[in-house]
C-alpha cells in the first residue's frame, strides 16, 4: 500500500451477518464449547419478536434474548437515542465529574421505583449490581455503628450473577464449586420449589410460605446482630423459574425488619415489566431495603445495570466531612453516556406503549396456553407468573438435562423458535409486545418439539 492510500475499513454489517470462518478463539460464557461449535446456532439481526440466523432463518424470540428485549428488538426510538448520543458524547467519567444523563436518567427511575427508594448507583451488569447491592448493605451498617454485621444470606437455587459476592449468596452448585471458599460467613435459605404439593400451579403456589420461617432459624444460629442482609429473587430465573408461595415474601420482609436485616431483592430479570409491574416487589407488595437491576434497563441494547437504594440507606452515608467521598465503590463505565441514553429512550417506549401494563393484560392468555401443554410427553410441571413460564420435563436415565437440551436445540433447529433450557427446566421470558399469535406460535412450535423428543 503506497502512503497516499487509505486503509479500507470492514464493513460492520457485513460482518455482523457472516458466518464466521473460525470459532475457536471465543471462549464463550455458561457454553459447551465443544458442542456449540460443532453446530453452532447463530443470530445475525434482530426485529421486533424474530430474530434473523445467519442461515437467513425467522427465529420466534421466546426468551427477550436473554431475559432482557422486554420492548422487542431494533426498537428505532433506542436505536436512535444511541446513535445520537454515541456522535454527541461517547464517554464522559463519573468520579469526581458528571455529564447530564445519569442524573435525568435516576430521577426517571426513582419515579417508577416503589417509595422510598429514591436513589440509583449505577453499574453495567447484574452481576455488578449484586456485589454493589452486598458492598452497600456492609458499608451502611459499619456506617451505623454496627460493623459486626458482616453475614449475608442467600438461598438455594438463587443465581445472583458471576461475582465472588453474587456466588457466595447464590445457591447454584455449579456456579459455586469450582470457585473455592467464597465469601466467609454466608448461610443460604432453602429454596421453595415443591412440585409434589405444588405441581402444575398457576401462578403463585399456595404451599410453602411457612419455608420464611427458615430464616428464623438462621438468625436464632448466628444471632441478628451479625447478619447485614438478606437477598433473594422474587422469582428465580436462572434455576428454573421457581415461584415464591403466597405469603412467603411478606413474611421474609417482616423477619428482615424485626432483627434490623436488610432485604435485598435481585430484581435483574424481575425488574421493568417482567411479572407486569415495574418491579416484582410493587407486584407482590413486598418493598426491600435494595433493588438490583440491569436487563430490561436498556431493553438489553447497552450493557447497564442499577441498584436502588432507600432514602435511608443513602443518607446513612452522607455525614462527615463535605469533601470526604462516601462510598469508595464504583466503575470506569457507572452511567455511560450511551447507556443512560439507552435507557431514557427505553423508559419512553416502556411508559408510550404501555407495555408493563400490556405485560397484566396478555398474562391470563400467556397461562392458558402454556397450561395447555399438560399431558405432553415427560412434562411433570409448568410453572408461571407474569410473562415468565416454564416447562419441567422429565429427565432421560442416562443423565440430567439432556432432555432440555435436545427440546432447546431442536426447536431452534426444526421449529425456529428460541428458548432457554435450565437442566430439565424450559423456561420462556417474551418480549412484551407480543400479541395472542405469537404466544399461540411460541407454545404450538414447543409442544411439537416436545412431542418429536419423546
Amino acid at each position: 500500500m503506497s502512503a497516499s492510500e487509505t486503509p479500507a475499513f470492514a464493513d460492520p454489517l457485513a460482518q455482523a451477518t457472516a458466518t464466521p470462518e473460525h470459532t475457536g478463539a471465543f471462549w464463550m460464557p455458561f457454553t459447551a464449547n465443544r458442542q456449540f461449535k460443532k453446530t453452532p446456532r447463530l443470530l445475525a439481526s434482530a426485529e421486533g419478536m424474530y430474530y434473523r440466523s445467519t442461515d437467513g432463518r425467522e427465529i420466534l424470540d421466546g426468551t427477550a434474548g436473554l431475559w432482557c428485549v422486554n420492548a422487542g428488538h431494533g426498537h428505532p426510538h433506542i436505536v436512535q437515542a444511541i446513535q445520537k448520543q454515541a456522535a454527541t458524547l461517547d464517554f464522559a467519567p463519573t468520579f469526581q465529574m458528571g455529564h447530564p444523563l445519569p442524573f435525568i436518567l435516576a430521577e426517571r427511575l426513582a419515579a417508577i421505583a416503589p417509595d422510598p427508594l429514591k436513589h440509583v448507583f449505577y453499574t453495567n451488569s447484574g452481576s455488578e449490581s449484586v456485589d454493589t447491592a452486598l458492598k452497600i448493605a456492609l458499608a451502611y451498617h459499619r456506617a451505623r455503628g454496627e460493623g459486626q454485621r458482616t453475614r449475608l444470606i442467600g438461598r438455594e437455587k438463587g443465581y445472583h450473577g458471576v461475582g465472588f459476592g453474587g456466588i457466595s449468596v447464590g445457591g447454584m452448585v455449579s456456579n459455586r464449586k469450582f470457585f473455592g471458599a467464597m465469601l466467609p460467613g454466608v448461610d443460604h435459605l432453602p429454596h421453595t420449589l415443591d412440585i409434589a404439593r405444588n405441581g402444575f400451579s398457576r401462578g403463585l403456589p399456595a404451599h410453602g410460605a411457612e419455608l420464611a420461617d427458615e430464616l428464623e432459624r438462621i438468625v436464632a444460629l448466628h444471632d441478628a446482630s451479625t447478619i447485614a442482609a438478606v437477598i433473594i429473587e422474587p422469582v428465580s430465573g436462572s434455576a428454573g423459574v421457581v415461584l415464591p408461595p403466597e405469603g412467603y415474601l411478606k413474611r421474609i420482609r417482616e423477619i428482615c425488619t424485626k432483627h434490623g436485616i436488610l432485604l435485598i431483592f435481585d430484581e435483574v430479570i424481575t425488574g421493568f415489566g417482567r411479572v407486569g409491574e415495574a418491579f416484582a416487589a410493587q407486584r407482590f407488595g413486598v418493598v426491600p431495603d435494595l433493588i438490583t437491576t440491569a436487563k430490561g434497563l436498556t431493553n438489553g441494547s447497552v450493557p447497564m445495570g442499577a441498584v436502588f437504594a432507600t432514602s435511608a440507606i443513602h443518607d446513612a452515608f452522607m455525614h462527615g466531612p463535605e469533601g470526604a467521598i462516601e462510598l469508595f465503590h464504583g466503575y470506569t463505565y457507572s452511567g455511560h453516556p450511551l447507556a443512560c441514553a439507552a435507557a431514557l429512550a427505553t423508559l419512553d417506549v416502556y411508559q408510550q406503549e404501555g407495555l408493563f401494563q400490556r405485560a397484566i393484560e396478555m398474562a391470563p392468555y400467556w397461562e392458558q396456553a402454556i397450561h395447555a401443554l399438560k399431558g405432553l410427553p415427560n412434562v411433570i410441571d409448568i410453572r408461571n407468573v407474569g410473562l415468565v413460564g416454564a416447562v419441567e420435563l422429565a429427565a432421560r436415565p442416562e443423565g440430567v438435562g439432556q432432555r432440555g437440551y435436545e427440546v432447546f436445540n431442536r426447536a431452534f433447529f426444526e421449529q425456529n423458535l428460541m428458548v432457554r433450557c435450565t437442566g430439565d427446566v424450559i423456561a420462556l421470558s417474551p418480549p412484551l409486545i407480543l400479541n395472542k399469535e405469537h404466544i399461540d406460535r411460541i407454545f404450538d412450535r414447543l409442544a411439537a418439539t416436545i412431542r418429536a423428543t419423546a
